[in-house]
């Protein structure tokens, strides 16, 4: 199974890449993991925040191909502890799964066009983060899911 991390904009902190980098090495003894960024949208000072998320939603809708199964990271999404998420990977490989692409969208989220598409929604927490953090708290908790698939020492309970 292919993991896509689909982002909207660039991380710029170079701390944040540092951390995404760590874990995106590690993760490479598990599975193939593919981030793929977005171009921010330009002159965006012009456009209201429903016209940002729709050209920000066919931009994303365009890296996605029909057989993707497409979990949203969204703050209304369903929450799972570490081991629950390891579990939703694990079945996700199992199953049919070819291509499992998370997204993380703009400053001011999905467009609804993009909600329809999706196939579920996951909150990393009822806290909001910046989008450059979440990168990196995903790919964290990425490596700790395989970590706990694997019955590896990473993660403790």
């Amino acid at each position: 199974m292919k993991i896509v991390l689909l982002t909207v904009g660039k991380t710029e902190d170079a701390y944040i890449k540092d951390g995404i980098e760590k874990f995106v090495k590690r993760l490479k003894h598990y599975t193939k993991l593919e981030i793929v960024d977005l171009p921010e949208l330009k002159n965006t000072k012009a456009l209201t925040q429903e016209q940002q998320k729709t050209k920000e939603a066919e931009l994303i809708l365009k890296k996605l191909s029909t057989t993707d199964h497409v979990v949203l990271l969204d703050e209304k999404g369903m929450e799972f502890s570490s081991v629950q998420f390891a579990d939703y990977i694990d079945k996700k490989a199992i199953g049919s799964t070819q291509s499992l692409v998370f997204i993380i969208g703009g400053p001011y989220g999905f467009d609804a066009t993009v909600y329809q598409r999706a196939n579920a929604q996951l909150a990393l927490s009822r806290m909001t983060f910046s989008h450059q953090m979440v990168r990196l708290f995903f790919v964290e908790q990425l490596y700790r899911a395989f970590s706990i698939i694997k019955g590896e020492p990473y993660h403790h309970q």
